[in-house]
């Protein structure tokens, strides 16, 4: 039996279309779907040695009520109708995870070679994602970057010194999180390498639109139904994926443009970058399983692929704003937001300092003033006999 839709992404995308979130937030919450989906079953090769899975982490990023759990509740209610899926709880500890990726230990057939293997596939799925990582839990910080690579065997040592092996490691997570407490929740040293450097923040700062009264119409629930049916045909993809010379072509021109012209020069964003092909393989075989069965990649889907990517890099960059080890990057950061949303181009001071008095006595202001206007998104206009002005550059 064929499946519902042409394509699952858009029919998620028409499934949340009457709702509040994002329109990033939607989108990647579909992606993520698919991954899910997906597991450790599905793989493509170059090369004798590289093997990439279609594991993502994936965290949507925005202030409160800007719809990331509404968002992530789109998903959730699909992907639990599909019983191939294995989720891990909201908040849990390692020694759980573990436990947990050892129940889901699986048996599955390549469709392609006929060989037998063996995977643990789960996906975190969290609405509070700080609540799941904890505060500078540097245990499961270092186990998330090992899981990420996916590696064949994967050995934890308790503290009562037994070992617990994991075979055929997949993880695949969807969070979300504010700023503030990404920030709180992961230690400074991690920020640009590490754990940061494999996920792929979604950065939103105000909700898609206004719905008074969520409902579903008779169509949006049959287009559910739909959804879920294609996604257990999607789940059942095994082997792996092929790709033509198309596929090949824009992929090596992609890396040699990647190489010359990053999307990122902040160092935070060094380790990221490092792994964009990984990213951008991953998203590759998410296009193509959204739209076939077939598990040929052609230029179509790695074309869509870095068009995704490549679209969710513009406001990713703002991810790590406010975060450094000087003393005062969470007040810069703060600053910087409120200039932006200002309505005018000329900012009293005195408007500027009733709005941080909580934040900054005068030398603290005078500080971030001073860094601002290094940074030349600012210049103090002082007048005798009047209110001294923020001004605003480029407006």
């Amino acid at each position: 039996m064929g499946r519902n839709l042409e394509d699952w992404i858009d029919g998620f995308m028409e499934l949340t279309n009457n709702s509040e979130p994002p329109y990033l937030f939607r989108k990647w919450a579909g992606i993520s779907t698919i991954a899910s989906a997906l597991q450790r079953k599905v793989r493509v090769e170059f090369g004798l040695s590289l093997t990439f899975y279609p594991n993502m982490y994936i965290v949507l990023v925005g202030p409160s009520a800007t719809g990331k759990g509404t968002a992530m509740k789109f998903a959730s209610d699909i992907i639990e109708q599909v019983p191939a899926v294995r989720l891990s709880a909201q908040a849990t500890s390692l020694q759980a995870l573990i436990r947990r990726m050892k129940e889901t230990n699986l048996t599955d057939i390549d469709l392609v070679t006929g060989e037998q293997q063996y995977h643990s596939s789960l996906t975190i799925f969290s609405t509070e994602f700080t609540v799941f990582l904890g505060y500078n839990n540097r245990e499961l910080i270092a186990a998330l970057c090992e899981w990420y690579d996916c590696h064949s065997r994967w050995t934890y040592e308790t503290i009562a010194r037994k070992k617990e092996e994991v075979i055929g490691v997949w993880v695949n997570i969807f969070a979300g999180t504010t700023p503030d407490s990404l920030q709180s929740s992961l230690p400074i040293e991690s920020i640009g390498g590490g754990l940061t450097s494999r996920i792929i923040f979604v950065c939103e700062e105000k909700k898609g639109k206004l719905v008074i009264i969520p409902s579903k119409t008779d169509h949006e629930i049959q287009l559910q139904q739909m959804l879920v049916n294609d996604l257990e045909m999607i789940s059942m993809l095994s082997g792996r994926m092929r790709y033509d010379s198309g596929f090949l072509d824009y992929y090596s021109e992609w890396c040699k443009e990647a190489d010359k012209n990053p999307p990122f020069y902040d160092k935070k964003f060094d380790g990221y970058c490092g792994r964009r092909r990984k990213h951008l393989l991953t998203l590759a075989m998410v296009c193509n399983a959204s739209r076939t069965d077939e598990m040929i990649m052609t230029v179509e889907d790695i074309e869509r692929a870095a068009n995704l990517l490549a679209e969710v890099e513009i406001k990713m960059g703002t991810v790590f704003r406010g975060m450094g080890r000087s003393d005062i990057s969470a007040l810069i950061n703060d600053a910087i937001i409120f200039i932006t949303n200002s309505a005018i181009s000329d900012i009293p001071l005195w408007q500027f300092a009733k709005h941080f008095e909580g934040d900054m006595d005068k030398f603290l202001m005078e500080r971030v003033l001073f860094t601002l206007e290094s940074m030349n998104l600012i210049q103090l206009l002082k007048r005798p006999g009047a209110d001294t002005l923020i001004h605003i550059k480029g407006e």
